[in-house]
């Protein structure tokens, strides 16, 4: 990641947790000061209005912690399950941990939300942090989990989030990944999970 964007973060950071302990009005202004520096730092270096990297950087409360995310991997004769978002890119069905979610409960509600399927995750296969794997670099840290999963049962329903979901085979992975989400080398790590009995938790 570039320097300054890891100083416009940690800016972020510092301004964020004074804010959830700052008691005095003078230090609070600073603080909310800083915030907005990060702000406008993180805009000249990404095509983000400031508008919106306000909204996604600017607007939680509380002391600052990587958030998480979940990514199934579930295989049918050995092809990968991806599902189509609305958008026509693929990607592992998966999704923020929601609140009174753990990592399991929450693979298995996202793999019935966008692919219909009903799961029972095995193995955690990775820990990523996001912005050492996928692109666009993100204002905050996210934890990626990726969970092979076996399949038990249900079908493809279109929703909300994606219209469209098929096995594919490593060599015919398509084009259009939702690299932000998944990119190739991390589905292709799930096919390496998958056929290591040995397999050790990759973690950064």
């Amino acid at each position: 990641m570039d320097n300054f964007l890891k100083w416009a973060i940690e800016i972020q950071s510092i301004a964020q947790n004074g804010l959830a302990y700052v008691k005095s009005d003078f230090d609070k202004e600073r603080y909310e000061r800083l915030r907005e520096i990060s702000a406008e730092m993180i805009k000249e270096k990404t095509d983000i209005s400031l508008e919106k990297v306000k909204d996604l950087f600017c607007n939680e409360t509380g002391y600052q912690t990587p958030k998480l995310s979940t990514r199934a991997a579930i295989f049918k004769d050995d092809k990968i399950l991806l599902v189509r978002e609305n958008n026509g890119t693929w990607a592992l069905p998966g999704g923020w941990c929601d609140v009174l979610q753990s990592v399991r409960s929450n693979t298995i509600k996202e793999v019935k939300e966008e692919a219909g399927l009903d799961v029972e995750p095995i193995k955690i296969i990775a820990l990523h942090d996001r912005n050492k794997h996928n692109k666009p670099i993100y204002a905050y840290g996210i934890c990626k989990v990726f969970v092979l999963c076996k399949l038990i049962g249900g079908e493809f329903k279109k929703n909300i989030e994606t219209t469209e979901s098929k096995f594919f085979s490593i060599d015919e992975l398509p084009e259009n990944l939702a690299i932000d989400k998944c990119t190739i080398e991390q589905v292709e790590m799930c096919f390496k999970a998958k056929d290591n009995p040995n397999w050790q938790v990759q973690f950064d």
